[in-house]
């Protein structure tokens, strides 16, 4: 699998070492020389110098035989216009653009480029941990339609008080899997959940708090 990520920074290093370390051939295009020197010599990699959004400069960097792009620079508007070259000049089939601003994140999807926002995924971890302290993942998926959370039951826990079949959960919400002392166990509505297990709850955005109050006894 080939991938090119355009973009700078910390970020940029570590997802080129990720997808290198998952057997990858990774391409960078950074527009600042210094890193540029930088990654050339600490990771296996082409490493290109210039503008992710000059469709000269994508075609050297093999962007007509990629099968996927990532934009990670500080500038929504660089990281829209290399996704959409990326896609429509060049045809690479899986394109994805970080989005700094959070407000511009329904843009990029209306104009048809794939895109992630990690604020709203920050703000949401620290407020549900800090509410919720068995909490411990909040992922969003399918372009935020839908989270999985990963918590733990603590003592008292609504969910450790009977059977997961007599949970009153919202509609449109799942327990997926149970892990007992490291062990995954498929629930079933006899299924009892004891303290200390570890629910993977499928929920919708609109009811992901009243889930999360009915399994840990939580106002929300």
């Amino acid at each position: 699998m080939r991938i090119i990520l355009a973009g700078t920074g910390r970020t940029l290093y570590y997802l080129c070492r990720t997808f290198i370390s998952k057997g990858w051939r990774v391409s960078v295009i950074n527009p600042r020389a210094e890193e540029c020197q930088e990654l050339a010599q600490r990771l296996k990699a082409v490493v290109v110098h210039g503008a992710p959004a000059d469709p000269i400069l994508l075609e050297e960097t093999g962007a007509l035989g990629a099968d996927a792009f990532l934009a990670v620079s500080s500038s929504d508007a660089d990281n829209l216009v290399s996704c959409q070259l990326a896609a429509l000049r060049f045809g690479i089939p899986r394109v994805l653009a970080l989005v700094n601003d959070p407000d511009n994140e329904e843009v990029f999807r209306r104009l048809g480029v794939e895109a992630f926002c990690p604020t709203p995924i920050i703000a949401g971890l620290v407020e549900q941990r800090s509410a919720l302290g068995g909490l411990t993942n909040l992922v969003p998926v399918a372009g935020g339609a839908v989270n999985i959370t990963e918590l733990e039951l603590p003592a008292g826990a609504p969910a450790t008080e009977q059977p997961l079949g007599r949970l009153e959960l919202p509609e449109e919400s799942l327990v997926a899997c149970l892990v007992r002392e490291g062990r995954l166990i498929l629930p079933v509505g006899t299924l009892e959940p004891r303290p200390g297990d570890r629910l993977i709850v499928v929920t919708l955005p609109g009811n992901h708090g009243r889930v999360l109050s009915a399994l840990l006894g939580t106002e929300r």
